[in-house]
């Protein structure tokens, strides 16, 4: 019954809680979209990174501290996805939706949703190979990058990390990931768990 209460109550704080319905929906927006065409549209992660920014300096008990959390939670987003995007892994529309939800969540939650976001990518390409009979050359794959950047750290030469199109196992619509990880990682925090 207590966790039935909880769950009444997270909702309840959820409902009246319009950052968290903007972000929710933004996330949901982003990954129809990505699954969809592969592609995050600008006007959503920059007009959400604007909404987050403002309200969330506007909201906060004083306007400096608010704005240090937005800002800095977009830097933190941008910053841990950006090599990602330098070696050719991500494109540029997931490092902007992580920054954007970055802008929402402040630094410290940030760096939970991205660790709770790389689970969901990690789990959602383990099962995009498997369903698609590629489990063995995802796992070639692995293997030649981990074995190129070991040789690339002690050669001090940078790895090249980009994949020939054949090479390839498939194109994995990371926004759903992001949107998957940052949902569960805000209902974990508001539970308790994290």
């Amino acid at each position: 019954m207590q966790e039935f209460n909880a769950v009444l109550e997270l909702l309840a704080m959820l409902a009246t809680d319009i950052r968290m319905l903007a972000l929710f929906a933004l996330l949901g927006v982003a990954a129809v979209s990505d699954w969809r065409f592969y592609r995050i549209p600008n006007w959503l992660t920059f007009g959400g990174a604007c909404f987050a920014l403002i309200y969330g300096t506007m909201a906060a008990r004083t306007p400096s501290s608010g704005a240090l959390s937005a800002f800095g939670g977009l830097g933190v987003g941008f910053v841990v996805m950006l090599p990602f995007y330098a070696l050719g892994i991500m494109g540029a529309g997931d490092v902007k939706l992580m920054a954007m939800t970055g802008a929402f969540l402040g630094p410290q939650q940030t760096l939970m949703a991205l660790l709770f976001t790389f689970i969901a990518g990690g789990v959602s390409a383990l099962a995009f190979a498997i369903h698609r009979r590629r489990l063995a050359h995802m796992l070639g794959n692995v293997k030649t990058a981990a074995q190129g950047m070991l040789i690339s750290g002690i050669a001090g030469v940078r790895p090249d990390g980009r994949l020939q199109a054949g090479q390839s196992v498939g194109k994995l619509p990371y926004g759903v990931c992001i949107a998957a990880g940052t949902v569960v990682q805000v209902l974990a925090h508001q539970l308790g768990f994290v």
